[in-house]
């Protein structure tokens, strides 16, 4: 469980990215009665609705789980983010998300208008907690220390394939939690010799030693996508495993360049 600033997030949640549909529901419900605490969604998925029919239906009592969902990129003036958030709510089925994000930054956000109305959606009640997904260091920096803004997560991409290290750095060192999406590089980590090295000593998979090495880490939280049961109680067991310095020794020595999302409207990721 990452608590920095009064956030109750568990480290470990179920990405729900290219779930549609009675799938989505299906898989959010079976996490949920796995004990999955920590559901991760956004408007660009198009899934909230499936997401909150299992809102609706799971026994697990709503203020149990920690529930994320985004603002997309061409929402970002503040109108359109009051009416992005009001209608993720509607679509969740619940009053309020734990954790409400920006998306993507745009070459022109105005950082100032739509920080700050992220704090105002969090004056509101309508979201616990706010941050950001996908910015660059640089822009990270001017949030921060320029515009002040209260962020308390960021999530970006993040694996044992892409040093981020700068950015975790930072993150750590202003008291905001990271969340890594595609924890598992897309599915290419299941089958990686290095890390099957690793899972053999362990009697493990080379995705659980992909996902320990994250969670392992300060302040650090992971959403692998997992629609089947056999994947979502594997990427659950993985919190059990022991890594040792010997593990770690080799994950530092992989090769970290290989980024796997950048769309066309991503930012600079060296700014």
């Amino acid at each position: 469980m990452i608590t920095d600033n009064g956030l109750r997030m568990p480290k470990l949640g179920l990405g729900t990215f290219r779930m549609k549909g009675p799938e989505c529901s299906e898989a959010v419900l079976g996490a949920l009665a796995r004990g999955y605490r920590h559901i991760d969604t956004a408007f660009m998925y198009g899934n909230e609705d499936a997401v909150g029919e299992a809102v609706e239906l799971t026994t697990t009592p709503r203020e149990e789980f920690h529930l994320t969902t985004k603002v997309w990129w061409d929402q970002l003036s503040p109108d359109a983010m009051q009416a992005s958030i009001e209608r993720s709510l509607t679509a969740l089925k619940t009053d309020y998300v734990d954790l409400f994000l920006i998306h993507w930054p745009t070459p022109d956000i105005d950082l100032a208008a739509s920080l700050g109305k992220l704090v105002n959606i969090k004056e509101q009640g309508l979201a616990r907690h706010i941050g950001v997904c996908n910015f660059p260091l640089g822009l990270l920096r001017r949030a921060v220390e320029e515009v002040q803004a209260p962020i308390e997560v960021h999530q970006f991409e993040y694996h044992v394939l892409l040093d981020q290290s700068k950015l975790v750095n930072y993150c750590r060192s202003k008291g905001i939690a990271v969340t890594a999406y595609v924890p598992l590089a897309q599915g290419r980590l299941a089958e990686h010799p290095a890390l099957g090295e690793i899972a053999k000593k362990h009697n493990a998979t080379a995705a659980q030693v992909a996902l320990k090495w994250l969670l392992d880490q300060d302040g650090v939280s992971a959403i692998p996508k997992a629609s089947r049961v056999e994947s979502q109680t594997s990427n659950f067991d993985a919190q059990k495993l022991m890594l040792d310095d010997a593990d770690r020794a080799v994950i530092a020595g992989l090769p970290k360049d290989q980024r796997f999302v950048s769309p066309p409207f991503a930012p600079d990721w060296n700014s």
